[in-house]
């Protein structure tokens, strides 16, 4: 069975993709920062007849994020599918940005999703196959004034995706990003769709391979 590990797992985009791919067979690992609340998503996958499973995660910690990703591969095998979704939602202008929380949001937004490519990504070379997928935000293509330490983050998401895409393509591994300009909530009808844009993008053939999809049903909307 594939395992597909998902980090940053919250209720709604991780959620919906963590169940788009529990539906495909995967069997699914759950992290986050709060157990607890990650914990009541792994029910909720279980009471559906899926497999599911839950550790906890400080995506701002690349010892944390290092440890999660090699611990899962311990009791799995290996790591078909990871989802990098974890994000610092700081509303916040440049003269409102606390001093000491600049680099804990970048940490959690850009750096953990560069710790789990590089230790994802020896396993996935070792098996010649294997997908990286991150959330992304279109903040990344329109900052906003509001939102800058995300804005520059999802910037940094997109840089990563394409940066590593080629590269990665060569090893068997598919790196790709869902570039979501709309706020998603829930249990949400954009949350299924976002999930869906990214089994389209596992789904790709090889010879085929995207490295970036745009989910945007407002053009009036923007999100991280």
């Amino acid at each position: 069975m594939k395992t597909f590990l998902s980090i940053g797992a919250g209720p709604g985009m991780g959620f919906a993709t963590a169940e788009r791919f529990a539906r495909e067979g995967f069997q699914v690992v759950l992290a986050a920062r709060s157990l607890v609340k990650t914990q009541e998503l792994a029910e909720r996958l279980i009471s559906k007849g899926y497999k599911a499973d839950t550790r906890k995660v400080d995506s701002g910690d690349p010892k944390s994020v290092a440890e999660l990703v090699a611990e899962v591969q311990k009791r799995h095998g290996s790591i078909d599918v990871l989802h990098y979704n974890a994000a610092s939602m700081r509303k916040a202008t440049l003269f409102e940005q606390p001093l000491d929380s600049f680099n804990d949001d970048l940490a959690v937004n850009i750096g953990g999703a560069l710790v789990a490519a590089q230790a994802v990504a020896p396993g996935m070379e070792e098996q010649k196959s294997g997908a990286f997928l991150l959330t992304g935000g279109g903040f990344a293509l329109a900052p906003h004034p509001d939102y800058l330490s995300v804005s520059i983050g999802k910037a940094g998401v997109r840089a990563l995706a394409h940066g590593l895409f080629e590269p990665f393509r060569e090893k068997g591994i598919h790196v790709a990003t869902v570039t979501v300009s709309t706020f998603v909530s829930p249990e949400s009808k954009e949350a299924s769709a976002v999930a869906e844009h990214f089994w389209h993008l596992y789904s790709q053939p090889k010879d085929s391979w995207t490295v970036e999809t745009n989910y945007a049903p407002a053009a009036h909307e923007n999100a991280a």
